[in-house]
């Protein structure tokens, strides 16, 4: 057994489809194919099975990764250890990040870290907060930068900064009739109820955008219009920006468009925090605390 194999075993529990792990782990789909043929036949049972809609584990299979992830996490942990000992001229942390924020938070954290540790390499996982929490858990990512609260890691979280949560559409949206102007402050908010006649552009309910966003609908007592309602957080801005709705965004996130607005959502906002979290009860290497300084200082 390799930690190859198991990399490639683990990279197919996650991706569900030889295709997809196939260009994440950048073979050829009929090698990678074979290999799952060779394996379990030298395993003597099987790890998937195959569906019309890709792989799925087996009971067996579920298994076999619960313990294959572990011992990639031990391995890449004790790599950490020896990486320490070269005092951060190598090595190697894995950071946890939304694909929506990390495009606005990542480049500036990532410039700054590699102009402190060019020996060091930092490779990104991409995942809305509710799945990030599972690779925390899972002890799979070294840190990650979170939304709150988190529903089963209650160590280790160091809150960052507060989030506040906008409205964004179109200058010329109709919804501009009902802004009004906050006091000290550039921006406008928006009553929730005057927007109910207006379509949304909305984010799936198990990402953060969408869960927070329907949990005001129901405070402000409104049934919204929302044809899009599984839509990521990027497109939804794109989307409002053309006039085509009303979407979600977070004020870490809003760039100055000209033919964009961002409305506070009532008078006092709506906000959320976000934290860095480290992986429950796991050795952090000196790399991974050096990222979580510099995230610090960039946040």
């Amino acid at each position: 057994m390799h930690l190859k194999e198991l990399t490639y075993i683990v990279t197919l529990a996650d991706e569900k489809s030889i295709t997809r792990a196939a260009d994440r782990l950048f073979m050829a789909q009929s090698s990678l194919s074979e290999f799952l043929r060779q394996y379990e036949s030298e395993l003597g049972i099987e790890l998937f099975v195959r569906t019309s809609r890709g792989v799925r584990l087996t009971s067996a299979g579920e298994v076999f990764v619960d313990n294959a992830r572990s011992i990639l996490t031990h391995y890449r942990l004790v790599q950490n250890e020896l990486s320490d000992m070269a005092q951060l001229k190598g090595g190697r942390v894995i950071l946890g990040i939304s694909s929506f924020r990390g495009e606005y938070m990542l480049p500036k954290i990532l410039k700054k870290f590699y102009e402190k540790y060019p020996g060091v390499r930092v490779d990104i996982t991409e995942a809305h907060s509710m799945a990030l929490e599972d690779h925390l858990v899972r002890g799979s990512v070294d840190l990650a930068i979170v939304a709150l609260p988190l529903t089963r890691l209650d160590h280790e979280v160091e809150f960052l900064k507060r989030d506040e949560i906008f409205l964004v559409a179109n200058k010329h949206h109709p919804v501009m009739k009902h802004a009004r102007k906050q006091k000290d402050s550039p921006y406008y908010w928006v009553d929730l109820k005057d927007t109910s006649e207006y379509e949304y552009i909305l984010s799936d309910y198990d990402t953060i955008l969408g869960s927070i966003s329907r949990r005001e609908f129901k405070k402000a007592g409104i049934r919204v219009i929302s044809h899009n309602s599984n839509i990521t957080a990027a497109m939804g801005v794109a989307m409002a920006r053309e006039g085509l709705g009303l979407a979600f965004t977070y004020h870490s996130c809003a760039i100055d468009y000209e033919d964009a607005v961002y409305l506070s959502i009532g008078e006092n906002g709506v906000f959320l925090d976000l934290a860095l979290a480290h992986p429950y009860s796991t050795y952090q290497s000196r790399a991974a605390r050096a990222l979580a300084q510099v995230v610090r200082e960039t946040v």
